[in-house]
Parts: C-alpha cells; structure tokens; sequence
C-alpha cells in the first residue's frame, strides 16, 4: 500500500503527475472526483480531465462522501483522488464539520490496503484573504494538507510541470 500526496498551485500540473503516479501500479485506475460541475469553466475542466483519461479508469464521483469512496474502491487498482480541495469546498460549503472529515479521511488512508494519490492545492502563498469565509477556506486547506501530509508515505510538491520531493 502507498499513499501519495501531490500538492502545488493552480494549473502546475498536479493532475498529470499524479495520474501518471497512479498508473504505475498494478491494476485498472480508478479516478474518484470530487468537483461537481457547476459552472461552465467547471463543466469544461472536467471535460478535459475525462478525455485525456480516456477508457483507461474506471470514475467515481464523491462531492462529500470521500471515506465511503474509497472504502468502497479498496482492494482494487490505485485510486487517485482529485482533488482534495473542492472536496473541503463541498464540505464547507454543505455545513460539514471539515475538520471531523479530513480526521476521518487521514484515519481510512491509513488503513487502505489499494494504493492511493491525492491531488490538493497549495493556497497558503498568496496574500491574505479579504474575507472571512476566504481565510476559513485557506486555514482549512493548509491543515488538511498536514494531517495528509502525515500519513503519507511520500509528498510530492509540483511547479511549472516539476516534481519536487518533499517526503
């Protein structure tokens, strides 16, 4: 069993890395999402996720139940989960205690017996937010990453394209 942690900025190539990661294990990928196509730009970058998987994965959509996702998937190829970030975004914005779910995402991690590659986004660089609902999201972000961070076996840390190594 591995875990996988692959973290950056918008559009740093997180997502290709980490399907690349998830294909070099055994077995048939299987990709759990979490966006919800809401929007336009939404539905589009989910479009252009699909095809360049292709037929290759098998897809399972988990907007909130993320644990049940991958307790369901286990035992099966690599799960790659993208992406940890609008997963809190759900999370938060149905009024769910996030801090109790990334709890119990870091427990289920540990006990998975398939390989799995989380995909999440850096938001901690840039300037404070103006708002608090912002700073809520930000704070959220950041100590997910941890408590992910450390259950897992490796954290990968991607920009412009490059991995770098952090675990």
């Amino acid at each position: 069993m591995a875990i996988i942690l692959i973290t950056g900025g918008a559009r740093s190539g997180k997502s290709l890395r980490a399907e690349s990661r998830a294909r070099g294990f055994p077995g048939q990928p299987i990709y759990i999402a979490t966006a919800e196509a809401l929007d336009a730009e939404m539905s589009q970058r989910i479009m252009q996720h699909r095809a360049r998987r292709a037929n290759e994965w098998i897809e399972r959509e988990a907007p909130l139940a993320l644990v049940e996702a991958l307790d369901a998937t286990d035992g099966g190829g690599a799960r790659l989960i993208d992406c940890l970030t609008l997963w809190l975004s759900n999370l938060m914005h149905a009024n769910r205690d996030w801090s109790q779910e990334a709890s119990r995402l870091a427990k289920a991690l540990a006990n998975q017996r398939s390989p799995v590659v989380l995909v999440t986004n850096e938001v901690g660089f840039g300037i404070v937010p103006d708002n608090a609902l912002a700073r809520a999201f930000r704070d959220a972000a950041g100590l997910t990453n941890q408590m992910i961070a450390k259950v897992a076996d490796a954290v990968v840390f991607v920009v412009a394209g490059l991995p770098m190594r952090l675990k």
